[in-house]
């Protein structure tokens, strides 16, 4: 028989959980305990076990999000804050949505399931039953109705595309989002001269302009207790970058950081930039397997142009994948052009949505088109 269950915290959580999620740090529950302690205020966490039998067979992450204008619309010069497209997302979105996934991350960390023990289609009938008994619960608890369903982050390759049948069912639309920028590790570079030896010129003096405007500031890895000490101010940086953004579903809480290394321990990196004795910046990095996942960055932004922080912490995390020996760096996405111009590639994801308004749900890809733009960039090519 296969079945269900839904479990509201980490420690809830089945035997087996752990062992069948191995290849995916974000599905672990180390990295789960670590957002349940330090989770943005308008996410709550549902987990969802399916069943073989007895038998652990597949698993879901299910964030309920709940989101309001100050969230999305923080920076209020930027020219595409205008009435008329606030209102518009405030119509669709504002309120309650259930994400299948994880909203702090991209890619496709929140769906997985052993195909030698349940088919995908059987998997993802349990889930949409989950769904809805998980909109249920936060009617009945809470008095809230959730407005939209979103499954995130899949590769046009994934297999995920082949159950068109069950999608159309659960009146699902597929819209594309924009790209998730990665780059592959060449197995030629065995230290990150032979990266630099790979560029073209132009890439190559780039990368040496940028080197010389760092000048002083030399990037230094924080130790859980260092973590701790700067706080504030990684919080403070996180927010220089985080209130630029055209459109924000979250805010991280000041603990964040804290949490993932306190949690993840040596999977989770954080690198301060220091200006003699003064913090100036900081990014983290995630180690999942063979990937490198970029994570969350800061800036005091008095630095950020003059002495290239963010291009350079950009070669200090490929420097950092090559050194270590991993596959694959996770860029994410945003401000692609920049990360075009280290090696990254643009590739294209998916995301799965529908909306409880009938009307609504209709005209919903172009309204999620208005809120993921196609960004005008140019494609770079910085190898020879």
């Amino acid at each position: 028989m296969i079945r269900y269950t839904i479990y509201n915290s980490f420690n809830e959580l089945p035997e087996g959980w752990n062992a069948l999620a191995k290849h995916d740090v974000f599905l672990q529950t180390r990295y789960l305990q670590a957002m349940e302690k330090a989770s943005p205020n308008n996410i709550q966490w549902f987990y969802v076990g399916v069943f073989n039998n007895e038998a652990l067979a597949g698993v879901a992450i299910v964030q309920r999000v709940q989101l309001y204008l100050k969230d999305m619309f923080r920076n209020t010069k930027v020219s595409c804050f205008k009435t008329l497209f606030k209102d518009l997302v405030s119509r669709v979105l504002k309120g309650n949505i259930l994400v299948v996934g994880n909203l702090t991350h991209t890619g496709q960390h929140g769906l997985f399931f052993k195909r030698t023990a349940i088919s995908q289609s059987d998997f993802f009938r349990e889930i949409f039953s989950a769904l809805d008994e998980i909109k249920d619960q936060i009617k009945k608890s809470q008095g809230k109705k959730i407005r939209a369903v979103v499954l995130k982050d899949f590769f046009k390759n994934d297999e995920i595309h082949k159950e068109k049948q069950v999608f159309e069912a659960a009146k699902l639309h597929q819209v594309y989002v924009q790209p998730n920028m990665l780059l592959q590790v060449k197995p030629e570079w065995l230290k990150f001269d032979d990266y630099i030896a790979n560029l073209n010129k132009k890439y190559r003096d780039r990368y040496k302009r940028a080197r010389k405007k760092r000048n002083s500031i030399k990037p230094v890895e924080l130790s859980l207790l260092d973590i701790q000490k700067y706080t504030p101010e990684l919080h403070q940086f996180y927010m220089n970058v985080s209130n630029n953004a055209k459109f924000n579903t979250f805010i991280l809480p000041e603990n964040h950081f804290y949490s993932l290394k306190a949690n993840l321990k040596e999977n989770f990196k954080v690198y301060g930039y220091f200006l003699k004795d003064q913090l100036v910046g900081f990014y983290t990095l995630i180690l999942n397997n063979t990937a490198l996942e970029t994570y969350f960055l800061g800036y005091d932004e008095e630095h950020q142009y003059p002495n290239q922080l963010y291009l350079n912490m950009l070669y200090d995390m490929l420097q950092f994948g090559i050194e270590n020996k991993f596959n694959t760096v996770v860029y994410a996405r945003t401000a692609m052009e920049i990360k075009s111009s280290v090696g990254a590639e643009a590739i294209p994801m998916v995301v799965y949505l529908k909306h409880t308004n009938g009307f609504l749900n209709a005209i919903l890809r172009q309204i999620f088109k208005l809120m993921n733009p196609s960004e005008d960039w140019e494609v770079r090519h910085p190898f020879k």
